[in-house]
């Protein structure tokens, strides 16, 4: 059974194909293989060994990916970290791996100093890496390739083990969906931490796809992308709505838009597809633990924009090889999404996969998400999914964002929380308008009996709306 390592050997090494790709320099494969070989050297000398994790706190560039490549080519295990972190938090993660080594580089070795005093932990400062021989250490498809690490959205980031097998099996997947492979050049405006960011990194080269690595997202760095020659790039919809207020989302012409996070607004849509139209636009719904789960096509998303709106609230249908089903559903049909598939990093006793999202599975095979098995509100004895209410009040044409929360209640243990982010370019609704306009939607119980207005909604790096900070 093929390794990541595997892959990664057949499409590079040797190969004078552009494999990383900046505004300052092109690496081959061979240049990335020889530059990873430095970095597995390196990692010598700091006494990290084989199956070990290395706590990497970095953001993406041309040597986190030849460090990251360098660690598993090695048999070492690459566990990045969020750079944003606090340094309590980073310190308790870096103490669950084991670790007593943090990689850091420069703008972010202040913060690793102070995360590795709580922990008695030492840091190195990630240097250039020279090139080196390329390192050929034999792995199993059962040894761990990678550790990534969930956002921690709820708590502490946790670890998710990707063995090189679950890999390999996420690869197969994802590209059988979305299309990509040599010639490609890929970019993502994810944290490096992130699936989105260095799992999909090792996605990409693992198929003969080049990588355009950037560190944070900013409207010139999309520009700098599109002049680079990007054909694959994964935004969230806030990002595109970004571009698209500063006239710049046509700067790049890409083949395939990926986006995710969160649902795009049919207007922020009808704008996008006018400004690429020669672009596939797909919604890819997955976890750190799995993913893709489901995808919305493009063929999906030009049915959604002539006639059948409605498409653009679900997260589309299951991937290839996803087994997806409804396990105790209620009197709607909702919910915990489970699934079985072979790139599940992680499983429960039985073989499932419980994603902790509460959603439903229409008669057409489209899934419809309704939130957090632990965000569900309870008023009255009733229960309520704050994502369909969110979806209600976006209906609503001045409003551009909404996040949903049960906030305590006497009477009735939690009531209706909404906070909504407005379009400045329609008239401002009135709070007892929005209500109206849910309690025309939806059940009355379920119309928020609070409604907030802010400018923007709390997001972390990866585009997700933490909750917690609007109760």
């Amino acid at each position: 059974m093929e390794t990541w390592n595997d892959l990664f050997r057949k499409y590079w090494v040797g190969s004078s194909a552009p494999a990383v790709v900046t505004s300052d320099f092109i690496w081959s494969g061979d240049q990335l293989a020889r530059r990873a070989g430095g970095a597995s050297n390196w990692l010598d000398t700091l006494g990290f060994t084989h199956g070990q994790p290395v706590p990497m706190v970095i953001d993406e560039s041309a040597d986190a990916i030849a460090l990251a490549v360098g660690a598993t080519l090695s048999g070492r295990v690459p566990a990045p970290l969020g750079t944003k972190l606090p340094a309590s938090d980073l310190a308790a993660a870096i103490a669950n791996l084991g670790a007593t080594v943090i990689v850091a580089e420069e703008k972010t070795a202040e913060l690793c100093r102070a995360a590795a005093a709580l922990i008695g932990a030492s840091v190195a400062v990630m240097p250039a890496f020279p090139e080196a021989e390329i390192p050929n250490v034999v792995v199993g498809p059962d040894e761990v390739a990678l550790i990534i690490h969930t956002s921690g959205t709820t708590g502490l980031p946790k670890p998710i083990p990707a063995t090189h097998e679950r890999l390999c099996q996420r690869i197969r997947i994802y590209t059988t969906t979305m299309g990509i492979g040599p010639g490609d050049r890929y970019c993502s405006a994810s944290p490096f931490s992130h699936t989105a960011g260095v799992a999909m990194t090792y996605t990409v080269l693992a198929v003969g796809a080049g990588v355009v690595p950037q560190d944070w997202f900013s409207i010139d760095k999309w520009r700098e992308a599109g002049r680079l020659g990007v054909t694959f790039a994964l935004l969230v919809p806030t990002m595109i709505d970004i571009l698209l207020s500063a006239g710049a989302l046509a700067d790049v012409q890409p083949k395939a838009l990926q986006y995710g996070a969160s649902p795009i607004h049919p207007e922020t849509l009808e704008a996008a597809l006018r400004a690429l139209p020669n672009t596939r636009f797909v919604q890819i719904f997955g976890q750190t633990e799995v993913s893709p789960i489901c995808c919305l096509s493009h063929e999906d998303h030009m049915l959604a924009i002539n006639g059948r709106p409605e498409l653009l609230t679900t997260v589309g249908k299951p991937v290839l090889d996803v087994e997806l089903k409804v396990e105790h559903p209620d009197s709607e049909g909702i919910g915990q999404l489970i699934l079985r598939s072979p790139h599940a990093y992680v499983v429960d006793d039985d073989g499932w996969r419980r994603t902790g999202d509460f959603g439903r599975i229409d008669d057409e095979g489209y899934v419809t998400l309704s939130g957090r098995v632990n965000d569900k509100i309870v008023r009255g004895g009733e229960n309520i999914y704050p994502v369909e209410v969110e979806t209600a009040l976006i209906s609503h044409p001045a409003v551009r964002e909404a996040a949903v929360v049960g906030a305590p209640d006497r009477r009735y243990g939690e009531i209706v929380k909404a906070v909504v982010v407005l379009d400045d370019t329609q008239p401002a609704p009135t709070v007892e308008e929005l209500q109206l306009h849910v309690r025309n939607l939806l059940a009355h119980f379920k119309t928020p009996a609070i409604v907030l207005f802010a400018d923007e909604l709390p997001r972390n790096a990866s585009g997700k709306v933490l909750r917690r900070k609007l109760i």
